[in-house]
């Protein structure tokens, strides 16, 4: 069976030898992450260039998704390092205090705007939730607060607010310098973290094009704010991404699944992609194996139909990083078993085509599902066509034939699509079947006599053009 859910992996330490990334791309991972929140330009061509090369040796395609750092709202540093904060205890936060010189009654923060933003009654979350402060009053600078739940608190640790409603802006000085970079890299994704609403998308996409930048925007859910704005959100995205960290913080632990869910069900059906992401095997930074809590949640996000996972830390210093992928891949398998008998009941819900192509992937997944079909060819230029397909359920594979490098490393994330490199132009039509069966023949992706449908624009080379399907047999190099 093929696994039809992508992995993402991120990159660090851990996989910075050429066996590590080898090992990484032998596990099966779809794309990789390059964390823009640590290391410089160098650091990250280097990696982006191993990984493709490698790939590229192991006969793999590779996606790479770019992360900005966005404005993560942080404590400053402590004198000592750390401080214990005590139960009903005073404790202070300014932006304007030595930001070397915490205590345990008073720290910097870094974010001005922080005095403003707050006000008596809010709750304050330090280091992801595991520290609470309840503000008491606001003098100038200051934020007063008392320590409801306390705990050892150390340097730059994150800062959140319950509820939301921080103003800050989704992208940063750093990030704009980074969105030039990750243009130069090439990625095929940039994350943009800490998204508010659709302007925050629009501003990234702006941006990136003006660099040169041709990847695609993904936007990461973590702030109560973009909840209220979720549709619009998606809606000028290409993904999002459920990062459940912050957003866990902020919304509350208790809403977290289903706001998952909703969010993984709505951006289906808008036909956007989404990715799961935080925490998903935390336990195998140091563990060979996952928990059974963490089989459970990876397959809870495989069984909602997300396009992808995605490892953070167990693959960026974990002890273990082609290990993680591995047992994450086995456990996506095992969910989808359970998807597979009802396949035909998934169809994405009546409404009016917008796109030729859209329509022509809305009839081939009902033809697929309602057909002994060994497999889906599109020719496509820019993937779009076989996007459409991905959104509708079934386990039959789609193959994206594409002579494009920068479409076939744009599937990767596409849930149940594989990319073929092709040459959908065929410089001799009549030859195009004969040379689709050899390639499936040769690839073990069909047998002879096996069905199999193919899309196509009537006009070969041109984006967007898929206007065609048809329903045909393979045959072998006899015939």
């Amino acid at each position: 069976m093929t696994r039809r859910t992508k992995i993402v992996a991120t990159l660090g330490p851990a996989t910075d030898t050429d066996r590590a990334l080898s090992d990484l791309i032998a596990a099966g991972v779809d794309l990789v992450r390059v964390n823009f929140s640590h290391g410089a330009f160098d650091d990250h061509a280097r990696r982006i260039a191993r990984i493709r090369a490698l790939a590229t040796k192991a006969g793999r395609v590779v996606g790479i998704l770019g992360d900005l750092r966005g404005p993560k709202v942080r404590v400053q540093r402590f004198a000592s390092g750390k401080a214990l904060l005590v139960d009903g205890e005073s404790f202070a936060l300014d932006p304007s205090f030595d930001p070397d010189a915490g205590t345990d009654k008073v720290v910097g923060v870094a974010y001005e705007s922080l005095p403003r933003d707050v006000r008596k009654g809010d709750t304050l979350l330090l280091n992801d939730g595991l520290i609470a402060l309840e503000v008491t009053r606001v003098e100038g600078t200051r934020v007063h607060t008392r320590v409801t739940m306390g705990g050892e608190i150390s340097d730059m640790k994150g800062l959140n607010k319950l509820g939301g409603g921080l103003s800050a802006g989704a992208l940063t000085d750093k990030d704009r310098e980074d969105i030039r970079m990750a243009a130069e890299l090439g990625v095929d994704y940039l994350a943009v973290s800490f998204v508010r609403n659709a302007d925050d998308v629009r501003e990234a996409w702006d941006l990136l094009r003006a660099a040169g930048g041709e990847g695609r925007i993904v936007a990461k859910i973590e702030r109560r704010d973009a909840i209220e704005h979720l549709e619009e959100i998606i809606d000028a995205s290409s993904a999002v991404m459920v990062a459940r960290g912050d957003l866990g913080v902020e919304v509350g632990y208790a809403e977290l699944t289903g706001l998952q869910k909703r969010i993984i069900g709505l951006a289906r059906m808008r036909n956007r992609l989404v990715i799961t992401a935080t925490q998903m095997m935390e336990s195998m930074i140091h563990a060979p194996v996952p928990t059974r809590a963490e089989v459970s949640d990876v397959a809870n996000a495989v069984m909602d139909d997300t396009d992808a996972v995605m490892l953070s830390a167990e693959t960026a210093v974990g002890k273990h990083p082609a290990k993680v992928v591995q047992a994450m891949a086995q456990v996506i398998v095992g969910a989808e078993k359970w998807q597979t008998s009802n396949r035909a009941d998934m169809q994405r819900p009546d409404g009016h085509f917008t796109y030729t192509d859209e329509a022509i992937a809305a009839a081939v997944m009902f033809t697929a599902n309602h057909l002994d079909v060994r497999a889906i060819v599109a020719l496509t230029e820019s993937g779009s066509t076989a996007l459409w397909m991905s959104r509708i359920r079934s386990d039959i594979p789609i193959y994206a034939f594409t002579r494009h490098a920068a479409t076939q490393r744009r599937v990767t994330l596409y849930r149940g699509v594989y990319p073929v490199a092709f040459d959908v132009t065929h410089p001799a039509p009549e030859q195009m079947y004969p040379s689709i069966f050899r390639r499936m023949i040769d690839d073990g992706l069909a047998a002879e006599g096996d069905l199999i449908i193919v899309t196509k624009g009537e006009l070969s080379g041109v984006s967007g053009g898929t206007n065609s399907m048809k329903i045909i047999k393979v045959q072998g190099a006899h015939a």
